[in-house]
């Protein structure tokens, strides 16, 4: 009777196994939005990283309004002095906004950058931990998912020196001396055109290889072997959005800087 059991519940863990769902097997996107699928893929548009994506945001969605709501009946909100979820959301934006704070310090500052960044931030770390999840394809390992996260930071960077410096963000590419200008500016040129590519690749290749080694010891035995490697997976989805979040910082920093 028990063996009967824990063959039932490995066949049952089996087909909601990331394995299964690479396969073509259950997904949560096929579950909820499955109409959508054909219109999407009609026009051009793979339908799985689309899907997971309008899951996963409306889930953070949902988590802003319902830490938000308190913070948007009054004012002021007096500290209860204990572990709730008020605290637990003003941990995270203060947390975020610190962070920021230590690296964005000329222009507009990190304020203003707090909710691009701190939505990122969460965006990718939901997205990459959603790839840990059964039943859900990572939409963090398509390229053009994470090229267009990457261009619109690209396109941010350059508008924000801009704005700040004008005519003069062209010193931030040729360099202190003019006569190193000839030298300098293609070389500074092509920094920046790769960054959207170095940003892009870095969050695909980390995630791709890490929902790889999932999926494979998932395949092989699904209850119990893959544990170590889902603790480790949860580690990279953390760190890769944390690099995203600072190297983004980073850059908008540099462009709002003095030349140098």
């Amino acid at each position: 009777m028990f063996r009967q059991l824990n063959l039932a519940g490995l066949f049952l863990l089996t087909l909601t196994s990331p394995a299964f769902a690479a396969e073509g097997g259950f997904t949560w996107a096929n579950l909820l939005f499955g109409g959508l699928a054909e219109p999407l893929a009609s026009i051009g548009i793979d339908p799985r990283p689309i899907l997971d994506m309008i899951i996963v945001a409306a889930v953070l969605i949902g988590l802003a309004w319902w830490l938000g709501k308190p913070f948007r009946e009054t004012q002021m909100l007096e500290p209860s002095g204990r572990l709730d979820k008020d605290h637990f959301a003003v941990t995270v934006v203060e947390g975020i906004l610190n962070f920021l704070s230590g690296i964005i310090q000329h222009g507009i500052g990190p304020r203003p950058l707090l909710p691009l960044l701190g939505t990122y931030g969460l965006f990718i770390l939901f997205l990459n931990l959603a790839g840990l999840v059964p039943g859900f394809n990572p939409p963090t390992d398509q390229f053009n998912i994470t090229f267009a996260f990457a261009i619109v930071v690209f396109l941010l960077t350059h508008t924000l020196g801009i704005r700040q410096h004008g005519a003069s963000y062209i010193k931030q590419f040729i360099g202190p001396m003019p006569l190193m200008a000839p030298l300098m500016f293609p070389v500074e040129l092509i920094s920046h055109l790769v960054r959207p590519m170095s940003l892009s690749i870095r969050l695909l290749g980390n995630m791709t290889g890490d929902h790889k080694v999932v999926l494979i010891f998932s395949s092989i035995l699904a209850l119990g072997l893959p544990v170590p490697f889902m603790g480790l997976g949860i580690l990279i989805s953390v760190l890769q959005a944390f690099v995203f979040v600072l190297l983004s910082a980073i850059y908008f920093e540099v462009a709002m800087s003095e030349a140098h």
